[in-house]
């Protein structure tokens, strides 16, 4: 046995959560969001245990400090709320407090029946002058002169009344400002933490192809046509509207329309094949406009509450300068040529993908930083980042690194659709938000098991889920020649069972014509103008801004995991309630998971979680549709016809 050298823990600390693979990633939080700290803690004997939680921002040495409150089964816990965002750091202090365990102890051998406590006085009289000097080397006079009367006072108190000295609520407090730490333990682990904008966990996305605005098939829009549709997104409730790639498109190999391998004179190609003539991942396309044109909509869309988010897709058509001037960037097929894209048993013959191990790979990386540098100098915030699963993750976590260290407030959208741990450590690796699963799960079972999975279990901690129904790329089968209410249901889902939603273009107007046989659209709008009545008859502009209308007004929306799910009679009956954090606002969600037929159930609320007397009616407000109904005890009837009502968005009226 190695000789000891150092002294040994007093206190026993460990399973401390929520930690990200041991500390290696930073557990996340926005602004304002409760953090839960909790930890085993104990030692040997009966001493009486105190920990603290203690945190400081990232690079000062002060640690500030709060009391854990004792849980159950040696389970301690505490709650942080931060106001700044920032990194920080959580540790954990414990130590057996003298003053206490002797208070315990004297209470303990007074009840006992033993009459001579001379020797425990003593003892009591020594701590508490121990205390006096701490408190006086602290500079409290005030603390130091109280605990030295409190001395004499007990020292002269008989000894059935030094409980009632000792023990009230105000000694305590005076005491555990001044605990004797010199055999205190801190735990071995620390929680980095980084805390985000209020946006980074609350949002509402909007995708549209700017040279599709004006939704005329035979004229590309420009950056300055696309305001109104801006300002339509803004009036639905959306924060946030995505551009696919608006770089030059690159003429080699430009694919026709549905992606047919040649194309046809004036078909405007795939915005994700970058580069040509006028330039590469720092131009844009000349058809939308000029780069002044372009930072001139940035502005008029924050002066109307939106954000432009840009996709960062590292794609580069055989156009694009950097095959000219950097062709070792690239992957060779044996013959010498540079080899475009495949993903079996498809082909993207306009577009050349990255080698990011290349012999200059660190040239590369560098200049793919410098490059988002450039956007964010002309004030994009927001990133949605094209397939990062097909980048290497190091490449990720030193490049959203590189970023939050010029801007921690930029936002990054990881479009990955791909295997279960890929998609978490991207999350880990500094992605902001990420999109999942949702699109295909549909029954009630699947959605309660999957919303489950990503907000109770450790993915809570790193992953945020931004729901999507539908995507340019993806049409899912339920919304293939679906009727509105479809389109209505998964709306509402997205938008309550997670704080971050979006959609893309043409859901508001219930677009569904498939591909044949495929979960894409028939004429996409990847490969061609989109012809659209932006004000359609039958579309559902108006339930979206109602929606979104929601989501702002109530708290209970806005945060990420805050959700318990109901349980109903029916299968096809989907019910949950959300709250906020100081548990004021609280929402039911009940939804028809069926889009063609009338659906009824009970659902069974649990009113202890939501602050309700059983023997008391209550009132629940349908933020929707305004209407009130008047609820009584935990059982309550519900029926739900999708051609009408697919959803109730219940606020609680509490009495």
């Amino acid at each position: 046995m190695p000789p000891l050298t150092i002294r040994p823990a007093t206190v026993v600390i460990s399973n401390l959560t929520p930690l990200v693979e041991g500390g290696k990633y930073p557990t996340k939080r926005v602004t304002g969001e409760p953090l839960r700290v909790e930890a085993d803690i104990f030692k040997e004997g009966h001493d009486h245990v105190v920990a603290m939680l203690g945190w400081r921002p990232v690079d000062t040495t002060s640690w500030h400090e709060l009391p854990m409150r004792h849980l159950e089964n040696d389970r301690w816990t505490a709650s942080l709320t931060f106001t700044e965002r920032g990194r920080y750091e959580i540790s954990i202090t414990a130590w057996a407090d003298d003053f206490l365990t002797w208070l315990h102890d004297f209470e303990r051998r007074l009840h006992g029946g033993q009459t001579d406590l001379s020797t425990e006085i003593e003892e009591g009289r020594v701590i508490l002058n121990n205390a006096a000097i701490r408190a006086a080397a602290g500079r409290s006079s005030d603390d130091a002169n109280a605990i030295e009367a409190l001395t004499t006072r007990l020292m002269l108190t008989p000894p059935a009344e030094v409980p009632a000295l000792a023990g009230t609520p105000e000694v305590i407090a005076m005491l555990s400002r001044w605990p004797n730490r010199s055999l205190a333990t801190s735990g071995d682990e620390i929680i980095p933490l980084r805390v985000e904008t209020r946006r980074s966990s609350f949002s509402a996305w909007y995708e549209f192809f700017p040279r599709s605005a004006e939704g005329l098939e035979t004229r590309h829009s420009t950056f300055r046509d696309c305001l109104p549709r801006i300002e339509d997104a803004a009036a639905m409730g959306f924060d946030i509207v995505y551009f696919p790639p608006i770089h030059p498109i690159g003429m080699s190999y430009r694919k026709g329309k549905n992606n047919a391998v040649s194309a046809q004179p004036g078909d405007v190609g795939s915005p994700w094949a970058i580069g040509g003539e006028a330039g590469g991942h720092r131009a844009v396309e000349p058809a939308l406009g000029t780069l002044e044109d372009f930072v001139w909509l940035l502005d008029e869309a924050r002066a109307r509450g939106i954000e432009i988010a840009l996709d960062f897709a590292l794609n580069c058509s055989p156009d694009h300068p950097y095959v000219r001037n950097h062709p070792e960037w690239f992957y060779r097929r044996p013959d010498g040529s540079i080899k475009y894209a495949e993903n079996p048993p498809k082909k993207y013959q306009d577009i050349y993908p990255l080698d990011f191990h290349c012999d200059d790979w660190k040239e590369l990386w560098e200049e793919l930083r410098d490059v988002v540098l450039f956007w964010v100098g002309k004030g994009v915030r927001v990133f949605r980042v094209d397939n990062p699963h097909t980048k290497p993750v190091t490449f990720w976590e030193w490049l959203i690194a590189e970023i939050h260290a010029v801007d921690p407030d930029i936002i990054f959208l990881s479009e990955a659709f791909t295997r279960p741990k890929m998609m978490q450590t991207l999350a880990k690796a500094g992605f902001t938000q990420s999109y999942t699963y949702f699109t295909w799960r549909e029954s009630a079972a699947e959605l309660r098991e999957y919303v489950t999975e990503l907000t109770k279990t450790h993915m809570r901690d790193y992953y945020r889920a931004n729901f999507w129904p539908n995507t340019p790329d993806i049409l899912p089968y339920h919304l293939q020649h679906a009727n509105p209410a479809m389109f209505k249901i998964r709306a509402a889902l997205a938008a309550t069972l997670s704080s971050s939603w979006g959609i893309y273009s043409g859901y508001e107007l219930c677009e569904g014509t498939p591909l044949p046989g495929r979960e894409e659209y028939l004429d996409s709008e990847k490969y061609q103008l989109k012809a659209r009545d932006w004000n359609k008859p039958g579309n559902i502009k108006l339930f979206i801004t109602r929606l979104n209308r929601a989501r702002w007004d109530n708290p209970a929306l806005q945060s990420y995991a805050n959700i318990e799910f109901i349980p109903a009679d029916n299968d096809q009956i989907l019910a949950f309630h959300k709250w906020s954090d100081d548990g004021q606002n609280r929402i039911i969600v009940i939804v028809n998971l069926d889009s063609r037929k009338r659906h009824e159930s009970n659902v069974h609320l649990p009113l202890a979680e939501l602050g309700l007397n059983p023997d008391e009616p209550f009132e629940v407000e349908d933020v929707l549709f305004e209407e009130v109904y008047t609820w009584r005890e935990s059982t309550n009837f519900v029926s739900l016809d999708p051609r009408t009502k697919p959803v109730h968005l219940l606020k609680l009226r509490k009495p």
